[in-house]
Formats: C-alpha cells, sequence, structure tokens
C-alpha cells in the first residue's frame, strides 16, 4: 500500500500532509492531539514506538513534540506533532493518563527540553541526577554540548514510599559488588516479601543524543555503536537504516544479507550470555560455564569476520564495510552447525535439572496486561505471548527473504523469558544457514557511495532495528538549512526498565538477581 492509501485509511483530510520516504508527518493541534493519538493507538491498534521533541525556535516555530507510530508490515510510520510556544511556559497536553507508555517519554522531554506535559502523574526528572540544575535543559539548542553548570543543592530525589507496621527499606547500589553498570534499586519489604520496587538510573548518563548535534556524520555512526556495546552492531543499523531512508538510497542486497549475518551473530553471542548467566544465578555452574565458552567462540568469529568483537566499524550510510568470501563462509557455516549442536546438548541436560527448572517457574512472573500497558518490548513481551518482532513487524536488511520464525512463550516468568531465549537462539542459526547460503547467488557489491551532504529540508527519518533486547528505534530530524537538528534514540530498556519493579513484586530479595538477569536490560541505553 502507498503512503497516500494508508494516509486515507487513518487520516481524515483536515490535515496537512507531508510525505516522504517512509513518513507520513503533519501537525495537530493541541486541543485535538490527545483524542488523535488515542485513535491511532486505541481503535486503530498503531503501536507507539517513541515520543520525541525538538528545538525548531531558530525557525520561529517554537518547540515540537512528535508522536510516532508505526503500522506494522506496511514499515510506514505516522508522525502527528504539536507545535509547543516559546512563551515561558512551553506546554503540551498529557497523553499519560490514557496512555500509559507514553509517560515515560513525556518524563524525558520535561527534563531534557523543559516543555510541561499537562496533566501527568509524576513529573519527577528522569535521568539527569540531584546535583543538575532544574532549570537547565540540555537539548536546547541554546545549551552548549560542552557545558558544565554549577551542581545544584537542594534537589533531592523521592523514591515512592510504602507506609505500615512491619515494611522497611533495602537500597542496594548504585555501586554493585559485581563488574555491572551502575544502578539503584530501592526495596521495600514486608517479611522476605517485596512489596515494591523501584528502580534510580541516570548514572552513566553520557549527553549522547545532545553529541549527535555536533559531530560529524560518520562520527554518528561511531557514537551509535556506543550507545549500548553489547549491541553496537544494531544500533549502528538502525541509525544507518533511518539515513538511508531520509537520503532514498538503495542498499545492495549483498549488504542486507551481510546485515542479517552480522546482526544475528550479535543475538547469538548476547543470547549465550544471558542464558548462561540465569544459570549460573541459581547455582548451576555447568550452564554458567558454557554458556561464556559459546559466547566467546561467536565473539571469536566476529573478530575474524570484522576485526571488532563488538562488530564495530562494519555498518556505514549505504551498506558495510566486511564482506565473507565463500571460503570464510563455508568454514563459518561448519563452525555454527557444530556450536549449535553443542548448545543442543547443553540445554537438554539443563532441562532434565529439577533444581534449575524450579528456580526459574514462577520466578518474577510480569502481569501481560502491565506489559502491554507499559509497552514492553523484545524477549519480555515475547515471553507473555504478545506476538511483536521488527524483523517480522518492519521488515529490514534481508529478513523479508527469509522465513523468520516468532518466539514465544506464555507464562511471563523467568523460565518463559530462558523459553524465549532458546527458542531465539535455534532460530538464529537457522536464519545464519539461509543467509550465508545465499550469499554465493548475490552480486559482488555491499556498499553504495552516498553524498551526506544532499539531506531534504525539513525532513523526518525513522531506523528501527530488532536488537537482542527488543526493537531500537532511531529518529532523525533535519532543520531548514538541511542539517540534522535532532537524533532521538530509543533503546528497549527505555521502557522495559519501568515495568522491573512489578516482575519483583511479591518475590523475595534473593530472586532479584535472577529476575533481572531474566531482564538483562542495558543501564548505557536507558541513560544515554
Amino acid at each position: 500500500m502507498n503512503l497516500e492509501n494508508i494516509a486515507k485509511k487513518y487520516l481524515t483530510s483536515k490535515f496537512h500532509l507531508n510525505l516522504k520516504g517512509k513518513v507520513i508527518s503533519y501537525a495537530v493541534p493541541a486541543e485535538e492531539i490527545v483524542e488523535h493519538c488515542q485513535k491511532l493507538y486505541f481503535q486503530d491498534h498503531l503501536a507507539l514506538k517513541t515520543i520525541t521533541a525538538v528545538d525548531a525556535r531558530k525557525e520561529s516555530i517554537g518547540f515540537k513534540v512528535l508522536y510516532v507510530f508505526g503500522i506494522p508490515k506496511e514499515n510506514v510510520f505516522l508522525i502527528p506533532f504539536v507545535i509547543v510556544k516559546d512563551n515561558g511556559q512551553e506546554e503540551f497536553p498529557s497523553l499519560a493518563p490514557y496512555i500509559q507508555e507514553a509517560a515515560i517519554y513525556e518524563r524525558k522531554i520535561k527534563t531534557f527540553f523543559g516543555l510541561n506535559p499537562l496533566g501527568h502523574p509524576d513529573i519527577r526528572p528522569l535521568l539527569l541526577h540531584e546535583n543538575w540544575p532544574t532549570d537547565k535543559f540540555p537539548l536546547r539548542k541554546d545549551f552548549a554540548w560542552d557545558t558544565r553548570p554549577e551542581d545544584a543543592i537542594d534537589n533531592t530525589y523521592e523514591f515512592q514510599k510504602v507506609e505500615g507496621e512491619g515494611i522497611y527499606e533495602i537500597p542496594v547500589g548504585p555501586v554493585h559488588a559485581g563488574i555491572i553498570e551502575p544502578g539503584h534499586f530501592r526495596f521495600s519489604m514486608a517479611g522476605e516479601e517485596i512489596v515494591l520496587l523501584e528502580a534510580k538510573l541516570g548514572f552513566v548518563h553520557k549527553g549522547t543524543e545532545k553529541l549527535f548535534e555536533v559531530l560529524p556524520m560518520a562520527e554518528k555512526v561511531k557514537l551509535s555503536e556506543r550507545v549500548s556495546g553489547d549491541t553496537s552492531f544494531t544500533h549502528s543499523l538502525a541509525l544507518c537504516q533511518a539515513m538511508e531512508s531520509l537520503l532514498e538510497i538503495q542498499v545492495p542486497k549483498r549488504a542486507k544479507y551481510l546485515r542479517l549475518i552480522f546482526s544475528e551473530l550479535e543475538r547469538l553471542a548476547n543470547h549465550f550470555n544471558d542464558l548462561g548467566f540465569m544459570m549460573l544465578d541459581t547455582g548451576y555452574s555447568f550452564g554458567g560455564s558454557n554458556g561464556a565458552r559459546l559466547r566467546e567462540m561467536i565473539m571469536q568469529w566476529n573478530e575474524r569476520l570484522t576485526d571488532s568483537r563488538f562488530l564495530r566499524g562494519v555498518n556505514i550510510i549505504g551498506g558495510v564495510t566486511k564482506d565473507i568470501s565463500l571460503s570464510t563462509r563455508d568454514e563459518l557455516n561448519t563452525a555454527l552447525s557444530t556450536i549449535h549442536q553443542d548448545f543442543s546438548e547443553i540445554i537438554a541436560i539443563a532441562e532434565e535439572s529439577s533444581s534449575l527448572l524450579n528456580r526459574l517457574d514462577t520466578t518474577g512472573r510480569l502481569d501481560r496486561q502491565i506489559a502491554i500497558d507499559y509497552g514492553v518490548v523484545g524477549v519480555p513481551a515475547r515471553a507473555l505471548g504478545i506476538a511483536q518482532d521488527a524483523r517480522l513487524d518492519y521488515p529490514y536488511a534481508a529478513y523479508d527473504t527469509v522465513p523468520c520464525p516468532l518466539s514465544l512463550a506464555i507464562k511471563g516468568d523467568v523460565r518463559a523469558r530462558f523459553s524465549v531465549r532458546v527458542k531465539e537462539v535455534h532460530a538464529s542459526f537457522a536464519l545464519l544457514e539461509q543467509a550465508l547460503n545465499n550469499l554465493s547467488a548475490l552480486d559482488a557489491n555491499f556498499s553504495v557511495q552516498t553524498d551526506l551532504t544532499a539531506l531534504p529540508r525539513n525532513a523526518i527519518a525513522i531506523g528501527i532495528a530488532e536488537g537482542w533486547r527488543g526493537d531500537i528505534v532511531y529518529t532523525v530530524i533535519t532543520d531548514n538549512s538541511a542539517n540534522i537538528t535532532r537524533v532521538d534514540v530509543r533503546d528497549p530498556s527505555f521502557l522495559n526498565w519501568n515495568v522491573l519493579g512489578y516482575a519483583g513484586k511479591d518475590n523475595i530479595v534473593p530472586d532479584f538477581p535472577l529476575i533481572n538477569k531474566s531482564f538483562n536490560l542495558s543501564y548505557s541505553g536507558n541513560d544515554l
């Protein structure tokens, strides 16, 4: 279906539409935006992929708040936006009372742009710490990227409170015993039972989105690889795909297959790691050691294929920098077949361990409706039977040419998340075999020359790719001078961190490391 027909299906003729690439964008009056977004979300059942803002004051517009809705299978995005005047109040209507997953985006917009979502139930600062002044907004254009404001001394983050006889709190972090990133977890306990768990993050906030505004294009791709180090390839892929859409570049077919291959190798390495650590957190050291061993085998192949264990320096706008020769392909196919058999034997042994399965069963169960309300994506969603995967819903690379099964479970507990990862590992091996075998029939070109100065004016492009945690969304916006004025990054962890407390509730504190590992969310990808 072309953009005109999609517009007729979802929108009335009252809107002035801008149809470009895979995006339909249009202004909506502020007093109508809540009702309009509710229609797209509840009636048309479109996925809310992100909400972001841009400072367009130099064009005498003010600010824009953009609502990105995805149309699965069509690979098209509807983007209604509202204009927020620069009048000292900077207000826009909040969606949060009606669409729960909008709440976290609006908190971010409030924190980084100073725009006020009227009617929002919880407008506490997000990701910036207590020493950051509440009147400094780093994503406004008049805030210099290399500026450090004076420390605020009177800001205190208010944790949620549970009161009553016998209730006590356990603070954990932000510094942890293991070699992990910092995050603070506040447990409210009744005896041994968790009655409230709240995570406070932002300790590794790096100003990533501000840096995207000032870095040259080649450095933007390198920066995307460092948003979340274990997902370097898929983050850079999402950015490159947004830029390719913006520039209307057709990537060579060989590059599409190579991107699929590298994406699935990244998925394998991380799923092996996750499965191993989940088993290790139950005391099942056999599974833990073998998960680490299998991950290392994939990482060594990554380095051999690309000179980078984390697949950095591979994606470029217009394709990839690394090819796979036929002889190397045959060696990789043989190695993957051996690793797959190895993995299958390990899982078969693990699933005979009643002590392991007893720890996984019913632990950290997440309610399906809560997951839907908060917009949970990736493994935790599929572990509740929520059928979503960007490889199928918004096909990219070569995923529309090879069968890509959807890996699902139902119960939403740690065992379900374990099961989804196991299924995805098997699916990745099948995808890799097909993609590698198809390489020999493809043209040798794996990149195209691109003119990165030929950007369109006042354009929006969306790049989406399914990382091993869930879908990654990049929104790239150009201004009236055809310069990139905004790059918004939405890592899956930004959504999924919001439900960790629900999964922890009614469990005991010793189960929390296992629950946390079963989500394995990115601190860096969330904190940006």
